[in-house]
């Protein structure tokens, strides 16, 4: 008998099963994210392969229908079907590898522990914690963990990318006042 994936992804997008070593995965309603870190997938080889995936969605582009694509391995005749938007995600997540980047896909509905919100975040746990404690991003109690959306997250980003933006330009202007530019 073959070997199957431990992991599925259920109806809703979440991921069900066990974890590598066997394990059964957390059933508090978060999500696992898949994770490509840089240079895990040989740059070359993710330019082919978009490069290919590119002249087909150009060659296809007033097809609304669904692609089939016909895998190296497998039983002969086999076919893998995608949706057309599913594909140019794929393109799009090939282009980022072929450039040297890491690419990370996560359900937009997501649910994050505060570990996963802090590694997104590039910070530490309690860093995170005073953050949601102040009021910074909203989070939510499941029993007595916190748990943050990542919509929430994503906001919270933005926010702090236009704070930012706003002091380098004041900075910048206050630099122009006193003459030092």
């Amino acid at each position: 008998m073959g070997q199957t994936n431990p992991h599925r992804l259920t109806a809703e997008g979440r991921l069900a099963g066990r974890d590598a070593a066997g394990a059964a995965e957390p059933g508090d309603g978060t999500v696992t994210s898949k994770k490509l870190e840089p240079g895990v997938v040989d740059a070359d080889e993710a330019q082919r392969a978009l490069r290919r995936i590119n002249d087909y969605l150009a060659r296809t582009a007033e097809s609304d229908e669904d692609i089939q694509a016909h895998l190296e391995t497998g039983a002969p005749g086999e076919a893998l079907v995608l949706p057309r938007p599913v594909a140019e995600l794929f393109a799009s997540t090939l282009a980022a590898l072929a450039n040297g980047q890491g690419v990370q896909i996560m359900p937009v509905d997501a649910v994050l522990t505060t570990q996963q919100a802090a590694d997104m975040l590039n910070v530490s746990r309690p860093y995170l914690i005073g953050l949601l404690e102040s009021g910074a991003i909203p989070y939510k109690l499941v029993g007595r963990h916190r748990r943050i959306r990542f919509a929430d997250l994503r906001q919270y980003l933005r926010e702090d990318d236009v704070k930012r933006k706003d002091a380098a330009d004041e900075l910048m202007d206050m630099d122009q006042e006193l003459g030092l530019s």
